[in-house]
């Protein structure tokens, strides 16, 4: 078995509360000084920015994963992450007609930059982001999967747009196999003190597989090579697509 590290929960400068120098480019390179494997793009309530995502994670040998941090109508913060870039595309055209319209007012809330792959801004989003869609939370993940997406919980150990924090507990129903907490700069003996603390706390969550991601909104906030999956092929040896599809297969459990 081969150790695979990731971060599957970043933002993009598309995102109003993601810094302007969250380019494709950037974290990109950045993921790779650090020495992660695969990493996911999960801006607010879209997926423009993953085009140029891919497009920058090829130059650098890192596996992208197109995603979507989704806010359900009662608030709560979903990833939906993709193995192909056209299911996440699709997705989000599909997804477009349950956006709450608000306008976007960049000098209060931030910029939302869209880019190509040479970190180029060709567009800006008009209407702000991560306002809560009109998808219940059931017809979120019910949407996700019949695009062959994952969706899971986001930051589930907070307080705010955190699955818990929202209904009190995990529900039966939709069934998540993964469920989220927020990751830090921990040593692995502290990430996985944190991983245990949060299962004693909240046993609804017991026999899920616990994610840590960064939910970096900055640069410096993407993770180390610290937390990992264990897949068969080597980040080295293995095409994108294989890593994808193992990586795929074991956060569903199949």
């Amino acid at each position: 078995m081969n150790r695979l590290f990731y971060d599957l929960h970043i933002h993009s400068c598309l995102s109003p509360c993601g810094d302007d120098d969250m380019t494709a480019g950037n974290i990109a390179g950045m993921a790779k000084i650090k020495g992660l494997d695969v990493i996911a793009l999960t801006d607010h309530n879209t997926c423009a920015n993953c085009p140029a995502f891919f497009a920058a994670c090829k130059k650098q040998g890192i596996v992208p994963i197109a995603g979507m941090e989704l806010t359900t109508a009662e608030e709560i913060h979903m990833i939906c992450l993709f193995k192909r870039l056209d299911d996440a595309v699709r997705f989000e055209s599909n997804f477009c007609k349950y956006k709450i319209k608000i306008k976007n007012k960049p000098d209060i809330f931030g910029n939302q930059y869209i880019l190509n792959e040479n970190d180029e801004i060709i567009g800006t989003e008009d209407y702000l982001l991560p306002p809560a869609s009109s998808l219940s939370l059931e017809e979120a993940y019910t949407l996700a999967t019949e695009h062959g997406g994952l969706c899971f919980p986001a930051h589930a150990d907070k307080i705010s747009n955190g699955i818990i924090g929202i209904l009190g507990t995990m529900p039966e129903k939709p069934y998540f196999n993964c469920v989220e907490i927020s990751a830090n700069a921990s040593a692995n003996a502290s990430a996985n003190a944190d991983k245990n603390d949060f299962i004693r706390k909240y046993p609804s969550v017991k026999g899920k597989i616990i994610l840590r991601n960064s939910d970096a909104h900055y640069l410096w906030d993407i993770s180390e090579a610290v937390n990992y999956i264990e897949i068969n092929s080597s980040p080295n040896n293995g095409s994108p697509e294989m890593i994808r599809e193992q990586l795929f297969m074991f956060l569903k459990g199949d």
